[in-house]
């Protein structure tokens, strides 16, 4: 059995907006950075004639980390992670390892937790064991191939994965609860029960931050605004406090890349100028609110009026988004419900017994859920439509921090308690058992 309890274990939960890393027993992660990552594609020549690249996957190789082996004939991507997609570089792509909250491609997650290990955390991954988070609708297959991963490549000497839902639960300190987590790309609503999710419980939504953001830039777009990426100018000053915008020209500049940088910008100004309405949004009774002004990067100053209220209430109406114009309509816009009604279906999928108690525990998750007024109004609706004897309770952490890094958090909490140490599935397990053990280790 895996006894060691003077090493502490590393905590990494990887979602689809950003990527959460550092040790069991803090109460934040030390490294936080976007999940996406800048990819080139390289052919052949141009790799020979760049020996520094060739270092870099070298020392990836020899810390047994593969290169990057999505050698198709003569294309070679090379991947920029963390603070590296910060500065733009020609004919670079921005591609996301996730799709609907599952991972695609585990070479870019490969590529994630290497750069979490080795760069930001600086350890060394077969001294820690690893404890990760991964979605409440994650499949045996996309366990295993995370746990052969973290063996084969990383070889950890022990490992765990624990899933969302719970994690955010532990984190509240209670073992029965209602977990609605809204997130970067996708909002999940579970039920855990004593410290296992309720499968058959769990609903989910593409409605994420992300579709917020890109809700409101089109929405912006709409009106005229013309939000320009940080890279695409530079500021000169003309007189003391008085700056003159000078246009670059980059050609080659991938469309991916200019989008995550207007998303960037149009992310900031969804957090700080949005807030639910009290109750559903409505053009009419909205067209007259008082606007808040925000200032782009580039000094022009826009007034943004009732999409403060509209962008936030697509989480409870998402056919909202169907009112701006060049928003992409769901496949199923009809299937795609709001978070009232996905709480109200998540409890009813569960026994009986426990629906009660789901009520009086709804805890708010993920980085979307950090919306002012996000609670009440969650809180009001699902009391609408909730049987008379249920007590409705809405809760979230007051502290934004701990709302978006609550699985993190989970997760530190339980890696660090003592009677977690025996539930570990260590390598000598892994080399007895093979991969599949972790279905039974890891429920």
């Amino acid at each position: 059995m895996y006894g060691g309890d003077e090493v502490s274990a590393i905590v990494i939960d990887v979602g689809s907006y950003s990527c959460k890393a550092g040790y069991a027993g803090d109460d934040t992660p030390k490294a936080v950075f976007p999940s996406v990552v800048g990819s080139i594609e390289q052919t052949r020549d141009t790799v020979d004639s760049k020996p520094e690249k060739e270092a870099d996957s070298a020392s990836d190789s020899k810390n047994g980390a593969k290169p990057m082996d999505v050698d198709k004939a003569k294309t070679k991507r090379k991947l920029y992670v963390g603070q590296e997609l910060e500065f733009r570089r020609d004919n670079m792509e921005v591609i996301s390892p996730m799709k609907d909250g599952t991972v695609t491609d585990w070479d870019i997650v490969d590529n994630i937790w290497n750069h979490a290990f080795r760069r930001r955390l600086l350890i060394n991954p077969e001294e820690h064991p690893m404890l990760i988070a991964e979605p409440s609708t994650n499949t045996a297959q996309q366990r295993e191939k995370a746990a052969e991963l973290m063996f084969e490549n990383y070889k950890v000497p022990a490992l765990f994965l624990a899933k969302n839902a719970v994690l955010t639960s532990f984190a509240s300190g209670r073992a029965t609860s209602l977990v609605v987590d809204s997130g970067g790309g996708s909002t999940v609503v579970s039920a855990v029960h004593d410290g296992f999710v309720l499968q058959k419980s769990v609903g989910t939504s593409p409605v994420g931050g992300e579709f917020l953001t890109d809700c409101m830039m089109k929405s912006l777009e709409s009106k005229g605004v013309v939000i320009r990426p940080r890279y695409s100018f530079k500021k000169k000053e003309i007189s003391p406090g008085e700056y003159k915008i000078v246009d670059l020209d980059l050609p080659n500049t991938t469309e991916s890349y200019r989008l995550y940088c207007m998303r960037a910008i149009a992310s900031d100004i969804k957090e700080s100028v949005c807030r639910v309405p009290d109750t559903a949004f409505d053009e009419v009774a909205y067209a007259n609110v008082p606007t808040t002004s925000y200032e782009l990067p580039d000094g022009q100053t826009i007034e943004v009026g009732a999409d403060r209220f509209k962008i936030p209430d697509i989480l409870f109406n998402p056919s909202l988004s169907q009112t701006i114009p060049g928003v992409d309509g769901f496949a199923d816009s009809m299937s795609v419900r709001g978070l009232p009604r996905m709480v109200i279906d998540s409890v009813n999928r569960c026994d009986v017994d426990i629906r009660k108690e789901l009520f009086s525990n709804i805890l708010l998750s993920g980085g979307s859920s950090s919306i002012l007024q996000l609670k009440e109004r969650l809180e009001k609706e699902v009391l609408e439509e909730s049987p008379q004897a249920a007590r409705v309770k809405v809760m979230a952490s007051g502290n934004s921090v701990e709302r978006r890094f609550s699985v993190w958090i989970g997760g530190s909490i339980l890696a660090s308690l003592g009677s977690f140490q025996q539930m570990w599935f260590s390598k000598a397990e892994y080399e007895e058992h093979g991969v599949s053990y972790i279905q039974r280790k890891c429920p």
